[in-house]
């Protein structure tokens, strides 16, 4: 679906953002890409949507290489909401906002009501229809960039940092949003320094640093990787060094965090 081969990319003051990464995303994946500030994260993911042009190598989705194809297009397949949705809100009110992009894609006048009012019941946005998307707080920006993207239901969803001024049930509902969209084939891609948020949902994990892949595989094994961990300056989750406390004890009561987090759960009920 994704596919980056040998990508690097320099900022016009001369840093070099992407160094050579290779990377393969599939179809229905929940891919995390986490590192510090100044890593890549962001510039990778601008790749995806045509944004921005490797220097060298090539990026291809679902079979198109970036470079032959426009942004326009690429937007069809690929919808990203960034990390401060002020750069992409700009209509009237919440209701333009939602219709813009269905409107463009030629979405029939039916199906483009029907998908508004789906986004704003989903993401709590209803009382603010016919308001500007400026009177919105950040949380609720953030809501209604990932309702108009979903309204178009792109292939692939790339989130950066979708939990900032997001509540706890803010998160729960994000949480149970990305699996629906995976468990109906989406493939998603979280940009985010939440590992907590992370870590219940289980994806596959990019690490990054200087704009390098330093670690890529499961959750589950990568958060357990504490050199790889340390270099690239991410926090384990907390349900991960529970777990490794717990091993240290002359008596190990869990076979891993997993099992260490379905115990916790049960004493907490």
């Amino acid at each position: 679906m994704i596919e980056f081969r040998d990508v690097s990319y320099v900022h016009q003051n001369g840093v070099k953002a992407l160094d050579g990464v290779s990377l393969r995303i599939g179809s229905a994946e929940i891919v995390a890409i986490v590192g510090e500030n100044g890593a890549g994260k962001t510039t990778l993911v601008k790749h995806v949507t045509g944004l921005l042009k490797p220097a060298t190598g090539d990026v291809v989705v679902d079979g198109q290489d970036t470079r032959k194809t426009s942004t326009a297009a690429l937007s069809r397949k690929v919808g990203v909401a960034f990390q401060n949705p002020d750069h992409q809100l700009f209509s009237e009110s919440v209701e333009e906002e939602m219709s813009f992009a269905l409107k463009n894609f030629g979405f029939a006048p039916e199906l483009v009501e029907q998908r508004v009012r789906w986004g704003l019941e989903l993401f709590g946005l209803e009382e603010y229809r016919k308001s500007s998307p400026l009177v919105l707080s950040g949380g609720e920006k953030k809501r209604l960039t990932l309702a108009c993207i979903l309204a178009w239901d792109p292939e692939v969803v790339i989130l950066d940092e979708p939990t900032v001024g997001q509540d706890s049930i803010q998160k729960e509902k994000l949480a149970g949003t990305i699996r629906m969209l995976t468990s109906s084939g989406k493939t998603v891609v979280l940009v985010s320094h939440d590992i907590e948020f992370l870590w219940p949902m289980q994806p596959r994990v990019v690490v990054m640093k200087g704009g390098k892949i330093l670690g890529d595989g499961p959750a589950p094994e990568l958060m357990q990787d504490k050199r790889i961990l340390e270099a690239a300056r991410v926090a384990q989750p907390q349900l991960v060094e529970f777990g490794e406390c717990l091993r240290e004890r002359p008596e190990v009561p869990f076979a891993d965090p997993l099992e260490a987090r379905r115990w916790v759960e049960k004493s907490s009920r």
